[in-house]
């Protein structure tokens, strides 16, 4: 039987601990009854013009500097456009042409190794709606109610490099992340809330090769044991197809906790396929060397200086 090596890339994403929302002055709190905490701005009412948080600016820049990215002084927002019935306005402020921060990195320790893992971007967003399935899952769901309490909630993603090669290092990687997330006070990090959620772009090709091979992408991961297992299933499951001499399709497929399983949902869209094009109702962000300096001033002590500190 063929070798091979999994190449596993993670786009992580963290809901900012502002108070309000992204583009509106709506609660951010988790656990309200449904509906209640929105308005014409995060319902997307024809009209209604969004105004940024600062805030949410604020945290970003902290974190990026946090994982050593390159502050983009220019940086705007974008419309991504696509239809999902948690998506009232059928697109998403996002940013996709000039994000807030490029060129980061993290180290991990797997195994007494330490790896560096890549951060290709981090670009802030507003969150979607809930779907309230009535099953289990989506996939065993007769049908599903829409919570739009958490549309507009401000994240950041953090798009890593493709440079985790097994379940465990991606672990490690998101675990860090966690923890930096909370010690620069940006996320609370609770993952049982959806605070943080994770999509695992997996792929594998035969030992020695360069070229990657066709991936995956396993949405809505919100636990570190649930990472695992999805990685590793993936692996599996893409090594029988190719052993078979079949092709691995590049799809997006969904986790199933409870059967272990993964399940494709949708053919994997591309860049193009959502249309995106600058938000015309939101002005540049220009971030001034002196607002970069001021955070730089602000951060804690961060878990890797900490444990240096401890351990010398």
């Amino acid at each position: 039987m063929t070798e091979y090596t999994t190449v596993i890339g993670l786009e992580v994403h963290a809901e900012l601990k502002t108070k309000t929302k992204a583009f509106c002055s709506c609660s951010t709190e988790f656990g309200g009854a449904p509906n209640t905490h929105v308005c014409p701005v995060c319902l997307g009412m024809p009209g209604a013009l969004p105004v940024i948080n600062k805030q949410m600016v604020e945290f970003a820049l902290r974190f990026a500097l946090a994982v050593n990215c390159e502050i983009q002084r220019y940086s705007k927002f974008d419309r991504k456009n696509y239809y999902y019935p948690d998506l009232a306005k059928a697109y998403q402020i996002s940013q996709f042409y000039q994000p807030i921060a490029l060129k980061g990195h993290l180290d991990v320790n797997v195994d007494g190794k330490t790896k560096r893992i890549g951060i290709t971007r981090i670009h802030m967003e507003e969150d979607a709606g809930k779907l309230v399935h009535s099953g289990a899952s989506i996939s065993t769901s007769d049908f599903s109610a829409v919570d739009y309490n958490r549309a507009g909630v401000p994240l950041i993603e953090i798009v890593s490099e493709p440079d985790m090669r097994s379940a465990a290092e991606a672990r490690a990687y998101m675990e860090k992340l966690r923890a930096y997330l909370q010690y620069t006070g940006v996320c609370d990090g609770k993952m049982q809330e959806g605070s943080m959620r994770c999509d695992a772009n997996i792929s594998i090709m035969p030992v020695g090769a360069k070229e990657f091979g066709t991936r995956a992408e396993i949405k809505n991961l919100n636990s570190f044991k649930a990472l695992e297992r999805a990685i590793e299933y993936e692996v599996e499951r893409q090594k029988e197809i190719l052993e078979d001499g079949g092709h691995v399709v590049q799809e997006t497929r969904t986790w199933d906790d409870a059967q272990g399983m993964t399940f494709s949902m949708r053919s994997k869209e591309e860049a193009h396929d959502y249309r995106y094009f600058p938000e015309p109702d939101l002005a540049p962000i220009i971030i001034e060397k002196e607002w970069v300096e001021k955070a730089k001033s602000e951060l804690p002590e961060l878990p890797d200086a900490r444990k240096a500190r401890l351990m010398n």
